[in-house]
């Protein structure tokens, strides 16, 4: 596979021409990782920071990080809207820990944060909780080949509640959801980008080339 350059201080990925370009949110969180772990598994990855850049890209990923940090920052940049309307309008989209926050459609929390409310779930932040409490454990993921996945909780959410029949749950820890999709949005509430383990992104890559066809 053609490699990973560097120029400055900023890498640049390599990939073949048919390669699906699949886009990392780059405001705040886990973004590197990220791009490493999508072209570990064949894509072409970017970073996405502006609306402009939504454009150019088949599919993306919304990293871990801080949900409200993220989800201000969107607001800012004038990209809350139209990432909402990419993803209704079916780009395939895999949110990672704050991802998963900013996917869903309800928070179990008494304050109002930006959402771009295009996943049907009642999500919890820092349901497992505190940093001091980060856990990595081996995830059974239903429809996932090659035994159980290594995951890394850091300060995770969990769904309390799916809140439409058309959403699939794949995983849970003592009965909470932990990833779930639906049509093409897949949402993890993890950092599978730091364990390794790549073949969460190689499923959603799979997604994207399917969404291509």
């Amino acid at each position: 596979m053609p490699g990973m350059r560097v120029s400055g201080d900023v890498e640049t990925f390599d990939a073949p021409d048919d390669a699906p370009v699949v886009g990392v949110l780059a405001l705040q969180g886990d973004v590197l990782e990220h791009l490493r772990a999508l072209h570990r598994v064949g894509a072409r990855p970017v970073r996405v920071r502006t609306a402009a850049d939504l454009d150019q890209v088949d599919g993306l990923v919304i990293p871990g990080g801080e949900s409200t940090t993220i989800g201000k920052l969107l607001e800012r940049f004038d990209m809350l809207e139209p990432l909402r309307k990419r993803i209704l309008g079916g780009l395939p989209t895999f949110g990672t820990c704050a991802g998963m926050i900013l996917l869903s459609t309800e928070l179990d929390q008494d304050f109002p944060q930006p959402l771009l409310e295009v996943l049907p779930l009642r999500t919890r932040r820092n349901a497992f909780g505190r940093q001091v409490d980060s856990f990595d454990t081996a995830l059974d993921v239903a429809g996932l080949d090659g035994g159980p996945v290594d995951v890394s909780f850091i300060r995770a959410p969990w769904v309390e509640q799916v809140l439409a029949d058309d959403v699939e749950v794949l995983a849970d820890v003592d009965g909470h959801p932990v990833i779930v999709q639906r049509g093409a949005v897949l949402a993890a509430a993890f950092h599978a980008e730091v364990s390794g383990d790549d073949r969460l992104h190689a499923r959603f890559v799979e997604m994207v080339r399917a969404a291509r066809r």
